[in-house]
């Protein structure tokens, strides 16, 4: 990513209440008239760059869409870093669910379309302390022009404590295909939102789903086996 400054990567009911913050803000957020502000000073800013060669250009020309790009590149980095499988198995382990697993099924239900669930994960996970899940969120919030939240989740990005255990020792296998995690990065590389195999999408939309969240909506939940058929890549078919 081009930031310079990115984090390093209970009970659930507790988690969530320390979660739940800013959450009505936006009610009445009118995010295509804060759009239609931002494209007007991004006229202006042109236009002034137009008279000065010696400004430095920018990738994207507004920040919604350099923010959109951002998250599309850390959800795949999320899910090519070593220890994703090992961190998701370890969200569905009931025994002792681990907030860290969140990060890696939110960048999933991201992939597949389920913005508002994947809202609800990474911010289960950054009520566990996790800078990643807060960077996320300042993304996620960033490139819907919701600039005050985008600033909450960014400084809570530098300023979690962290969760406080050392880190896992990473899986032997990956999470995901090989080719797929390649591709996840091609398609962010071209400029273009990544997306799952058809048969990976099929894995994550069979999630059962828990009652409606009142803020978030239907929320998908990890199942026991969703790592294996990941990592297998045949959408839960038996492999041949």
């Amino acid at each position: 990513m081009r930031h310079t400054d990115e984090p390093d990567p209970g009970r659930i009911d507790a988690l969530l209440d320390d979660a739940e913050v800013l959450t009505a803000t936006y009610d009445d957020y009118d995010t295509a008239a804060a759009r239609s502000r931002a494209g007007a000073r991004r006229t202006v800013r042109g236009a002034a760059c137009r008279q000065d060669p010696g400004a430095a250009p920018r990738r994207y020309p507004s920040a919604h869409e350099q923010a959109a790009h951002d998250l599309s590149l850390a959800v795949a980095l999320v899910l090519n870093a070593p220890e994703a499988a090992a961190s998701l198995s370890r969200l569905v382990d009931h025994d002792r669910i681990d907030p860290e697993g969140a990060v890696v099924f939110a960048a999933l239900l991201h992939l597949t379309g389920h913005r508002d669930a994947a809202q609800f994960w990474w911010q289960f996970a950054a009520g566990g302390g996790n800078r990643t899940a807060a960077f996320c969120l300042f993304l996620a919030h960033q490139q819907r022009a919701e600039f005050k939240d985008a600033a909450y989740w960014r400084h809570q990005s530098r300023h979690l404590p962290g969760s406080g255990r050392p880190a896992a020792a990473p899986a032997l296998s990956s999470l995901l295909p090989e080719t797929v995690r390649h591709d996840l990065l091609s398609q962010c590389h071209h400029g273009r939102h990544p997306t799952l195999p058809a048969a990976l999408e099929a894995v994550i939309n069979r999630l059962r789903v828990d009652s409606a969240d009142e803020d978030f909506g239907e929320v998908p939940q990890p199942g026991p086996s969703l790592t294996a058929d990941l990592t297998r890549g045949t959408g839960g078919a038996p492999a041949g």
